[in-house]
């Protein structure tokens, strides 16, 4: 994922930051705790495509 893209995405629903998770390919909102897919370097920043996060997941 390119930095300065991750510099400028925001979660769609609270436009709060997203930190980019290497191993699952995904952005994640702490505050919405939501997930949203990378796929082929191109993140997917559709709430629909968004998965919810577990309480352990949303923490770390």
């Amino acid at each position: 994922m390119d930095p300065r893209l991750l510099e400028i995405l925001v979660c769609p629903v609270c436009k709060g930051p997203l930190d980019f998770r290497k191993p699952n390919q995904e952005l994640v909102c702490k505050a919405c705790k939501l997930a949203y897919p990378v796929r082929d370097d191109i993140p997917v920043m559709l709430e629909e495509e968004a998965r919810q996060l577990g309480h352990d997941e949303a923490a770390g």
